[in-house]
């Protein structure tokens, strides 16, 4: 039967994936994408309540530490796709949260 040698294949490859490899790198990885992943939760439930799409400073937040764990996981890996893309996108959280904190002490009322 040629439908439990495929069976037999995706069990292998399973296996391979999620039991074989599995270790405090991937338990990181994990971590990493799940908050990376809160960032969207925290925009999407942001927009639900205003009526309007709103980016909150939350998502910069969720942005860096998921970003900051990605990059690790990456280096760990040697992923040069993956570190290059983590290490563009923290530069772009890190001024997004600059530009935002920038804005709010501007904001403040002059001390005497």
């Amino acid at each position: 039967m040629a439908s439990s040698g495929l069976l037999a294949g995706l069990y292998e490859w399973f296996h391979q994936v999620f039991i074989a490899q599995f270790d405090v790198w991937v338990i990181l990885g994990l971590v990493a994408q799940g908050m990376f992943m809160m960032r969207f939760v925290v925009q999407w439930i942001a927009s639900e309540r205003a009526g309007k799409s709103i980016v909150p400073v939350a998502f910069w937040f969720f942005s860096v530490f998921g970003g900051v764990l990605l990059l690790v996981y990456a280096l760990i890996r040697q992923d040069p796709v993956f570190i290059a893309g983590q290490a563009l996108g923290l530069t772009i959280y890190f001024r997004n949260l600059y530009l935002i904190f920038r804005e709010k002490k501007e904001a403040l009322p002059p001390k005497d």
